[in-house]
């Protein structure tokens, strides 16, 4: 059978089939009540020459969403603080980008080895690295690097237009040449078909070393953007990405990630049986949304989970 057709099957299962398999997969690698949390800090909006059509820190889109300038290291390091003081275990920053300038770099290098001497983990998402700004990330501690795929390799060219497919898997590439774990993952929503969703995790799946991250995101529609009206997305579709894809990358981390705020209780924790272990803490992912601290802890006490310990 090949991996394809394999993955086919596990996506269209019975419902009831495909959660029974993704929770025993979890459960083989994982403790399933433990709850990665990591926090999210945009460290320079807006701006964005790529024409993502979901996203609101496009400048060729009519967002309001104004550019800022690079964050301060200082300023970066005290809400790395506060995130560890609330419980995240990884800190991940990101900036709107094509990719990273060198004016840029002594800065955020200072910022991922000031995170790394807190006894965070790090993680960094930039846009698009050459190899030599993927080593001295590495070089700086970076422990993590994250580049979503965002859709199937099909479906891809309707949603961004600015890089090619290829172009995000070269730098996933670079970033596992330097040794840097990678965080790769996608988005649901976006007008794509079913098979547009299973050939991404296949993608995902089929790389040489699968992602020891993979970030799930709901679409968020945004105003201003091409996809401001996109209709919702079918909730068991997401429960099934979810489960496919811890099925198909059982020792991977798979994040329910951006779309919590407009999901249920009910749906979060089918994601959570589904395999998904990781999230995103705090009230904004960069411009979007989030369901905030004091609505986690209360749905971590319903379901009987906890945060994940610092490794």
């Amino acid at each position: 059978m090949t991996q394809q057709s394999r993955a086919a099957t596990i996506y269209r299962q019975p419902l009831m089939d495909l959660l029974f398999q993704a929770q025993t997969v979890h459960r083989a690698h994982f403790d399933p009540n433990a709850v990665q949390c990591s926090k999210l800090l945009s460290i320079k909006t807006g701006g964005c020459p790529e024409d993502c059509a979901y996203c609101s820190q496009s400048a060729r889109h009519g967002s309001e969403l104004g550019a800022s300038k690079l964050m301060e290291v200082e300023r970066v390091l005290a809400e790395a603080r506060r995130a560890k003081a609330a419980g995240a275990t990884r800190y991940c920053m990101g900036a709107a980008w094509r990719s990273p300038k060198e004016r840029d770099m002594p800065a955020v290098l200072a910022m991922v080895r000031g995170v790394k001497a807190l006894g965070m983990e790090t993680c960094m998402t930039l846009g698009m690295l050459d190899g030599d700004q993927a080593l001295r990330l590495k070089d700086a501690g970076l422990d993590y690097y994250n580049h979503n795929i965002d859709t199937s390799e099909r479906f891809y060219p309707q949603v961004i237009g600015t890089r090619s497919f290829g172009d995000r898997l070269d730098t996933l590439d670079r970033v596992r040449a330097a040794g840097i774990a990678v965080c790769a993952g996608g988005i649901v929503g976006l007008g794509e078909t079913e098979a547009d969703r299973i050939s991404m995790l296949e993608t995902l799946a089929g790389l040489k070393e699968p992602p020891e991250s993979v970030p799930i995101n709901m679409l968020m529609p945004m105003a201003g953007t091409p996809l401001a009206d996109a209709p919702a997305l079918d909730p068991i579709e997401m429960v099934r990405t979810i489960a496919t894809a811890r099925i198909l990358m059982p020792r991977s981390y798979v994040r329910l990630s951006a779309g919590r705020s407009a999901m249920s209780d009910e749906m979060q924790a089918l994601c959570f049986f589904a395999g998904a272990n990781s999230i995103f803490v705090g009230e904004l992912l960069l411009t979007a949304g989030n369901p905030g601290e004091d609505k986690d802890a209360a749905l971590f006490a319903r379901l009987g989970l906890r945060a994940e310990a610092a490794a």
